[in-house]
This record gives structure tokens, C-alpha cells and sequence, in this order.
């Protein structure tokens, strides 16, 4: 028995923080329902700091102009299905600070079935139930408050 490995999509997605250091994510229905960082695939000749940034606006109404795009704290692959088709999905992770006065879901051209968005603190996001991707993201957080940005990106499972 053979088995191929799925196509490439590679993703930038963004570790959004605000001046209190609340992480943005945002809530989906599929699957059971999850919460998730912004972010998405790159388009032809994009590299991933660009991507972050069309994202932001796409699905968030954020200005380009006003994000503070800084240091890649982690990255993820998973296989999973887009669209109805199966691919393995490479996520590099930014870290992103922006003023909560920023985000503007009524200037988003694309928000992509987002049903929800709100901003959490570490402590709830610790706390929570619910499922949050990237799993280990308070971990991550936590760390990245404490310490700084990892000397290099995080791999991320799950």
C-alpha cells in the first residue's frame, strides 16, 4: 500500500496582543467548534510577513499601517482538509501587537466564517475548555511574556 503526502499550503498566522497583552483569537463553527489565531494561506510571491498583514486586514479590518509585526515565535504542520481536500499545512506564527481600537470586523473583506472574536486574557486563556489553536498556545504565550521571543520559532503540535 502506498500513501502520498498531501500538497504543501503554507500559512502565516498571527499571535495578535494588545497594550495588556490580551491574545485576539477568533471562533469558528466547523469541526465541533474551536477558537484560532488570524491568519491563512500565502498567496503566489507573497512571503509570510505580508501574508500576516493581508490577513489582519482581511479578516479583522486592521491598517497594515498600524501593526507592529515582530519576531516568528513558533511554527506548525498538520495535515488537514481545506476546502474538501486534504493538505499539509505548513503555519508560521508572528507575534503581533496591535491597539484593541484597531480591529475593525466592519472593514474586513474576507472574514472567512469567522462567527466570533474576542480578546482573552493568559489567565483565561489557561483556564479554558474550549478548544484553542494552536494547542499550547498559553504555554507559548506565557513564555514569550516572561522571556521574550524564543531565539528561534517553537514547533507547535496538534
Amino acid at each position: 500500500m502506498t500513501t502520498s503526502t498531501p500538497p504543501l499550503r503554507e500559512a502565516a498566522r498571527a499571535i495578535v496582543l494588545d497594550a495588556e497583552n490580551r491574545v485576539l483569537l477568533l471562533r469558528y463553527d466547523e469541526n465541533g467548534g474551536f477558537w484560532a489565531t488570524p491568519g491563512g494561506s500565502l498567496e503566489d510571491g507573497e512571503d509570510h510577513a505580508t501574508a500576516t498583514l493581508r490577513e489582519l486586514r482581511e479578516e479583522l479590518g486592521i491598517d497594515g499601517n498600524t501593526v507592529e509585526l515582530g519576531a516568528q515565535l513558533a511554527e506548525r504542520s498538520k495535515d488537514h482538509l481545506v476546502g474538501g481536500r486534504q493538505v499539509r499545512q505548513v503555519e508560521k506564527y508572528f507575534l503581533t501587537r496591535v491597539a484593541a481600537a484597531d480591529v475593525a470586523p466592519d472593514r474586513a473583506t474576507q472574514p472567512d466564517n469567522i462567527r466570533e472574536q474576542r480578546w482573552w486574557t493568559l489567565s483565561e486563556l489557561s483556564a479554558t475548555t474550549e478548544t484553542v489553536y494552536p494547542l499550547g498556545l498559553a504555554g507559548l504565550l506565557a513564555d514569550v511574556l516572561t522571556n521574550g521571543a524564543p531565539a528561534r520559532p517553537v514547533v507547535l503540535t496538534g
